[in-house]
């Protein structure tokens, strides 16, 4: 004669079935934001990213970095955006930026760190530096324009494949 399983043997295998149905299910929506679809998504925008040497326009870069308080209070307010355009400041030497520039850096140190923590506060942002593999602690500086759009400076030229 079979022993008939008592509610608490059903319960524990129900229990079990819908762990493993929850960890497939995390599992494949974690795996989401490796489509650039769905990090447009969550933008709301086009990202555009662009490398260009940290010396070509030092004046807008420095202009830049001394507007990282009022940055900072705009990207705590930002939720929706036209575009999203970040430049990879890269050097010759891949090292280090013109000297005007790593000085303000150095001078604004403080401003910047606020900077980079609202940008992680904001998930439209963030998602968009993240998407590209850019470090927060790359980024130097943040400008809004007057189109609804935002340009982010990173230090550091993309990365390159191993071979």
């Amino acid at each position: 004669m079979m022993k008939e399983k008592s509610p608490i043997e059903h319960g524990r295998r129900g229990a079990f079935v819908l762990a493993v149905l929850f960890a497939w299910t995390g599992a494949s929506l974690s795996q989401g934001l490796e489509n650039p679809d769905a990090i447009d998504t969550i933008i709301g925008s086009e990202v555009k990213e662009e490398e260009a040497p940290a010396g070509a326009d030092p004046a807008r870069l420095i202009a830049a970095i001394d507007a990282s308080v009022e940055n900072t209070a705009k990207i705590r307010k930002v939720s929706n955006l036209e575009k999203v355009d970040i430049v990879r400041l890269a050097e010759a030497d891949g090292q280090t930026p013109p000297p005007e520039i790593d000085a303000k850096v150095k001078e604004r140190e403080p401003e910047i760190a606020a900077l980079r923590q609202e940008l992680e506060g904001n998930a439209m942002l963030f998602h968009a530096i993240d998407s590209r593999s850019i470090l927060l602690r790359d980024v130097v500086a943040v400008e809004f324009d007057d189109a609804n759009g935002v340009t982010i400076y990173a230090m550091g030229a993309a990365a390159t494949p191993f071979e």
